[in-house]
């Protein structure tokens, strides 16, 4: 079942198309990666989504119901531009903004100081927000977006000023929320953090959606039946051993040990080529290469065809 559907979704500013026939789905209790370069229409859908906007084509329904404002409590946004009340105390604020989520004041607190705890600013609780570094703020933000349990957790670039502990203690909480339940739709332009999280992708380019569907079958989608072979032996005789089974496209070597990547021509699979040079070569190592995320990202931005 999908939490969250965008039909046909359009939006349109003065002289400008931020979203042309947008659609994607989002299913339940999974982590959604939303993509795209600056300007693609990203933060125009969350608003959407937020329903801090309209779209002015399309809908959006949540659970199988369009949306509308009872849904608001069941979704969290932590947006990009982070943005507390820097001189009101940092126990106080987190209290209000959870108050304005529906839930009540002891509840609230309760839960705050094991949040607090977690992250390790327990201590700050009485201090100014002005006082805190930047990146304890957005620690508090995460907080207070993820506080009431929604089922829906929009993060707008959740990783951004963190340093690389702080990252992974988000990463880990972000894990721990899809296997509670909730579902995450992030926006980001981390690709590592797409391949380690990720389950579903959808990449928005000049306003449109020009690729969607699960990581891995993306990634299967986009190889190009490349292997990386480490052996020992000679490049000259593993270059004749490849016949019409393989075509070498780069290679190194360093006294008998080398390493050659081979695409595979014709219908020739990894077996054939394998029997083709183990009469040549002893073979160490021999992997398939698969393309990462963000090359993928990078060849269909840049396509012709978009």
């Amino acid at each position: 079942m999908n939490i969250l559907s965008a039909n046909n979704i359009v939006k349109r500013y003065a002289g400008h198309t931020a979203l042309n026939d947008v659609t994607l789905e989002i299913p339940s209790q999974s982590i959604f990666g939303l993509l795209g370069p600056n300007g693609a229409g990203k933060t125009s859908l969350i608003r959407i989504i937020n329903q801090i906007t309209g779209p002015d084509k399309g809908e959006v329904f949540f659970e199988g119901e369009k949306l509308s404002q009872k849904h608001i409590e069941q979704i969290g946004y932590l947006p990009e531009e982070r943005g507390l009340y820097k001189k009101m105390e940092v126990g106080e604020q987190a209290l209000y903004l959870a108050q304005l989520k529906g839930m009540p004041k002891q509840e609230a607190k309760k839960k705050l100081k094991i949040w607090f705890e977690k992250f390790e600013i327990d201590a700050w609780w009485n201090k100014k927000v002005e006082e805190l570094s930047k990146g304890m703020q957005q620690k508090v933000q995460f907080i207070v977006t993820v506080l009431h349990e929604p089922k829906l957790l929009v993060l707008d670039e959740p990783f951004s000023g963190f340093d690389p502990i702080n990252a992974n203690l988000i990463k880990n909480e972000i894990l721990q929320l899809k296997k509670q339940g909730s579902t995450i739709l992030f926006s980001t332009h981390n690709m590592s953090s797409v391949e380690e999280l990720c389950d579903n992708i959808a990449l928005i380019n000049k306003s449109k959606k020009i690729l969607d569907g699960s990581v891995k079958n993306i990634r299967q989608q986009f190889k190009s039946n490349t292997f990386e072979i480490e052996f020992v032996g000679t490049m000259m005789g593993f270059t004749n051993a490849l016949w019409t089974y393989g075509k070498l496209m780069d290679h190194t070597t360093e006294g008998e040990n080398c390493k050659a990547l081979v695409q595979l021509m014709g219908n020739s699979g990894p077996n054939q080529l394998l029997q083709a040079i183990m009469p040549v070569a002893e073979i160490h190592s021999f992997k398939e290469i698969t393309p990462s995320m963000n090359d993928i990202f990078i060849a269909k931005v840049n396509s012709k065809d978009n």
